[in-house]
């Protein structure tokens, strides 16, 4: 099951659980939901991701450029860079170690 913790100002959402086939669809309804300027999803709790997953991610980068928005992805553990490593589109998020990071690189607070 994965779980999406949203509500956050800089349109975080909150992954919890493996993104699949069977959570997907949750992910992409979620992920529709969010209307910031930047969204910016947390992996940390995402243990790993299967191909339906992966094209979910890919279909929420493509939507969110089509709309002018970013998309940051936070949390990233081995097993999950090394599917996007092996499907060669780990060139295609923006990836921050840590939730905070992506925040303060995103808002510009690391400038202030």
């Amino acid at each position: 099951m994965i779980d999406i913790l949203e509500g956050d100002k800089q349109g975080v959402l909150r992954l919890k659980g493996p993104l699949t086939v069977t959570t997907s669809g949750l992910f992409e309804n979620a992920i529709r939901r969010e209307h910031s300027g930047t969204v910016i999803l947390d992996l940390a709790q995402v243990p790993y991701i299967d191909s339906a997953g992966l094209g979910s991610l890919l279909a929420a980068y493509v939507s969110c450029q089509k709309a002018g928005r970013k998309v940051a992805l936070t949390g990233v553990n081995e097993r999950v860079l090394k599917l996007f490593e092996i499907t060669r589109v780990d060139s295609v998020f923006l990836m921050f170690p840590t939730l905070w990071e992506a925040i303060e690189a995103l808002t510009g607070a690391a400038q202030a």
